[in-house]
């Protein structure tokens, strides 16, 4: 558990807070924005110092590149509110690595790790009061850049602006999903895009996601580019299996995201001696495993919907059921799935929130305290 120093970045305050107009008992993902915003824009080759500001609208030219040829990137992360009233940021290093490695890929320039952990940490004190302190909540955070250089030509742009805004949240998902292997349409493919958190990687996926949710499923499982037979991603989250009583999870690659939830979550599997398996994951082998009852989870995870257990996976025009579990706003220590055992997805889910709600030692430093 690390205090991060809070930058000296000037601030105007707002005169009109939303507080007031927060349903905080029934928190829908993404539906309110917290007071202020933290800026910095790249000109001349250099970000200029970072400052925040009320949350508003951009004016934008119409001409700007991020309109037209994709330079946007982003990450997603959550602030929570510990027992004693202080407040953690979850992994943002780790974030900070990973808005690198998608602005290299973009040919975008980043802004200093100073400037990242420490305007998130600024932000976040200033708006702690929306930060919630309703069971399961959290201030979902979301940095980005994007290319603000106003030339319609397909270039790199030389101008750029960072941006971090929030949101309070709640589950993103809080019941069981039924979701649908799929066989023709792709997320990403190798040499691609796909290990970048950037704005493309998502526009493409909404349409085989609203043909699924037609046909009765509420998300999909990506399967690989070259033969549509090697699971990926599920949904916008990393895929889990439990196999054979083996954690099971695809090994990153150019194609799948490298998920700071999907990492976390191997990390307390170790800890807590319970198998698991970076390797490839084929429906083949889903199929059989459906067949022989040897497949006993399934879940995604990512830093929106944390952990998200699937109950249904349709391959090839067939439904296979999973055990479908309670909500998991309840108490999981009373559950029990197969066998009298606690399932392997509660036991993980329940003490990543233990650390990040600070109910429990943070033994890995993920945790950075404002």
């Amino acid at each position: 558990m690390e205090t991060t120093t809070l930058l000296n970045i000037p601030i105007e305050r707002t005169r009109h807070s939303g507080l007031g107009g927060v349903d905080w008992n029934h928190l829908a993902f993404g539906q309110h924005n917290a007071d202020h915003m933290l800026l910095s824009d790249y000109a001349n080759g250099a970000w200029g110092n970072p400052q925040i500001v009320p949350f508003a609208n951009f004016s934008l030219s119409p001409a700007a590149l991020c309109l037209h040829y994709g330079q946007t990137i982003f990450e997603g992360m959550k602030a929570f509110r510990l027992p004693d009233g202080k407040i953690n940021i979850f992994r943002p290093e780790k974030h900070y690595d990973r808005l690198t490695i998608s602005a290299e890929r973009l040919c975008m320039p980043v802004v200093s790790r100073e400037v990242f952990i420490g305007g998130l940490s600024r932000l976040v004190d200033l708006d702690r009061q929306w930060v919630p302190a309703t069971p399961g909540g959290a201030l979902y955070l979301r940095p980005f850049i994007i290319a603000t250089e106003a030339r319609l030509g397909v270039k790199i742009s030389d101008n750029y602006r960072f941006a971090v805004v929030s949101s309070p949240a709640g589950p993103l998902y809080p019941q069981p999903l039924r979701v649908k292997i799929e066989r023709s349409f792709v997320r990403a493919a190798r040499g691609g895009t796909g290990f970048a958190k950037c704005g493309g990687n998502y526009a493409a996926a909404f349409y085989p996601a609203k043909l699924a949710k037609e046909q009765g499923y509420d998300q999909v499982l990506w399967t690989d580019g070259k033969e549509n037979n090697f699971i990926e991603e599920s949904g916008t989250m990393n895929a889990f299996f439990v196999i054979d009583h083996v954690l099971v999870t695809p090994p990153l690659s150019d194609s799948i995201l490298d998920g700071v939830t999907r990492d976390s979550l191997l990390a307390l599997a170790a800890r807590a001696g319970i198998p698991a398996e970076e390797r490839p994951v084929s429906v083949d082998e889903l199929q059989a495993a459906f067949r022989k009852g040897t497949i006993t989870e399934a879940f995604g995870a990512g830093t929106a919907a944390v952990i998200s257990p699937i109950r249904t996976i349709g391959i090839d025009g067939v439904d296979y059921d999973l055990p479908a579990y309670n909500d998991l706003g309840q108490e999981p220590a009373i559950r029990s799935g197969r066998n009298g055992q606690v399932p392997v997805h509660i036991r993980l889910r329940t003490t990543l929130d233990r650390i990040r709600y600070g109910l429990e030692p943070d033994p890995f430093g993920w945790n950075h305290i404002v």
